[in-house]
């Protein structure tokens, strides 16, 4: 009778059983799909009823003030914050739908731009700051 040794039980396997890990990354994809719809959506809001409709804008309600390094420009006069607010304030009791629109420089610095915005807030005139297209 041969006599087994025990060198046999210590053989190692060369080859890696993947069947687990394939089924796991099956359920991982099952998972992200079912998933990925869902936050993909938005909510499902009722909104409260209340606010006003959105007007639609006319040429005559618009006011163009344009903020460079010199000043603040409006129908083509140069002026002060202080005449500025003046002349807006008095169009807005004119008009009530009255829009400013701003147009600054690029190299213009911030402040005279947020003064003139925070005057228009103050007075309850819309704002609207303008822009050249993207290329």
């Amino acid at each position: 009778m041969r006599r087994f040794s025990q060198r046999g039980h210590l053989v190692t396997l060369s080859e890696i059983n993947i069947t687990p890990l394939l089924d796991l990354a099956f359920v991982l994809l099952i998972i992200f799909v079912i998933t990925t719809p869902l936050l993909e959506q938005g909510l499902n809001l009722r909104l409260p009823k209340g606010g006003r409709v959105d007007r639609p804008l006319q040429q005559e309600d618009i006011r163009t003030v344009d903020v460079s390094t010199n000043g603040y420009v409006f129908r083509g006069q140069n002026m002060s914050l202080k005449q500025l607010e003046q002349l807006v304030a008095a169009e807005f009791q004119a008009n009530p739908n009255l829009v400013v629109y701003i147009r600054a420089d690029r190299a213009t610095a911030w402040d005279p731009v947020f003064q003139l915005m925070d005057i228009c807030g103050a007075l309850g005139i819309q704002v609207s700051a303008r822009s050249e297209p993207r290329d």
